[in-house]
């Protein structure tokens, strides 16, 4: 039996100073002193369930446990980094209960035909850098190295922080974007995700677990916006050319477009910026972050080809200069259909209903997908919240997650065999 009580509590641990890098609430960014502090107890608690650990060119965590054989591993992994003010559950919880699988192997004396390595991912949320899933998309070898040295909201490189970590954690990691090629993993068997829904489906039906299909297709924008800064007192509306007032029409129409375009169309702006940014100036400039996600990659392409074309009409009417700038795109990653059929065994075996949906969120699974075949397990969570301090899962079903997982890889030993 897998111990998900403490996979839950571990994730409280976690969920604290000094694991946190801000005083009243939970943010855990990539290369931080926080994530150092995270990294450091995670790999202690692989080792006492009998793996070794390392650290990889993209700081990643690894924990291996050893095969009978030493081929290509079962992978289990999700993310250690967070959003800001975030919940305790949404990427350390797949870690937690990917090393109580292992436990309950050491426990029992077991090993697989397979190593099973347990990744801790260190930039999923891309909270810190501009570019998000960095370190599984080095792991996977689709990482652009070429790609401009991101920079943080502080002013601070990838290149300064990777050096800055690497001293404080005493971990050989890259020192800029091309040395990440070494991270790069040989190859897989398989990829393993428990994570929770972020959703509340499972929820509103009852039911523990969920067996995901695929994971949307995703294109993330920022938006720069310029216009004419003027005194507010003096110049008369007709004569302004208001960026932020454009900004607002654009985010608007975001919304109308997204829900007309129905289905699992969504639409998101998350962050705006205004400068000068006094009260009493118009503001001159504005940029902001669109987020488009659909079922499959058409759906994805065609909403944000009208939203853009949209911008374009509602800046030209406004005589504002608007640039669109693509920061990334992650197309529709289906999960493979017997590792799926294995999950559904799994959860049948342990007497729940199964379930398959889909996942509106990205995930690291997406991009391993390149590097080998991908499954992923929802979780229920309280109300469908992530991103919040409010995230809540049970020990129930944490454990019953982690006792399906463990069936799964049982299940993958016999096709290993087969």
């Amino acid at each position: 039996m897998v111990n998900g009580k403490r996979a839950v509590n571990r994730c409280d641990h976690l969920g604290v100073a000094p694991y946190s890098d801000t005083p009243g609430g939970l943010y855990r960014a990539y290369l931080t002193p926080a994530y150092i502090a995270a990294q450091r107890t995670v790999a202690q608690w692989m080792v006492e369930v009998g793996m070794t650990t390392r650290t990889d060119a993209a700081g990643n965590l690894i924990g291996r446990y050893p095969g009978t054989t030493d081929g290509p591993p079962l992978i289990i992994g999700s993310h250690l980094d967070s959003v800001r003010d975030a919940g305790r559950y949404d990427g350390p919880l797949g870690i937690m209960l990917g090393i109580e699988c292992v436990a309950s192997l050491h426990a029992a004396g077991e090993r697989m035909s397979f190593p099973i390595e347990v990744y801790a991912f260190g930039d999923e949320e891309g909270s810190r850098f501009p570019l998000a899933m960095l370190t599984s998309r080095a792991v996977a070898g689709v990482l652009d190295v070429d790609e401009t040295e991101p920079v943080d909201a502080m002013g601070i490189g990838l290149n300064a922080a990777l050096a800055r970590y690497g001293a404080e954690a005493g971990a050989p990691v890259a020192d800029d974007l091309s040395g990440f090629a070494a991270a790069r993993h040989p190859g897989a068997i398989a990829y393993l995700e428990a994570h929770i829904e972020q959703g509340p489906l499972l929820e509103a039906e009852g039911l523990a677990l969920g067996t995901v299909t695929a994971i949307a297709a995703q294109k993330r924008f920022q938006i720069s916006l310029a216009g004419r800064a003027g005194h507010a007192g003096t110049t008369s509306m007709a004569l302004r050319r208001d960026a932020l007032a454009t900004a607002a029409a654009m985010i608007l129409a975001v919304e109308e477009i997204a829900r007309a375009a129905g289905g699992q169309n969504v639409a998101t702006v998350g962050v705006l910026h205004a400068a000068p940014g006094a009260a009493n100036v118009i503001p001159g400039s504005a940029r902001f972050t669109l987020d488009v996600r659909a079922a499959t990659d058409l759906e994805c392409a065609k909403l944000a080809e009208t939203i853009v074309t949209r911008f374009d009409v509602i800046a030209a009417e406004r005589q504002i200069a608007s640039t669109v700038e693509l920061l990334h795109e992650l197309p529709a990653s289906p999960c493979h259909p017997a590792l799926m059929e294995a999950l559904d065994q799994a959860i049948a075996a342990e007497g729940v209903p199964v379930r398959r949906l889909m996942s509106g969120a990205g995930h690291d699974a997406m991009i391993l997908s390149s590097l080998c075949p991908t499954a992923m397990l929802f979780i229920r969570c309280r109300g469908g919240v992530s991103h919040n301090p409010a995230e809540s899962v049970t020990t129930d079903d944490a454990g019953l997650a982690g006792n399906v997982m463990l069936r799964f890889i049982k299940r993958l030993e016999d096709m290993q065999g087969a």
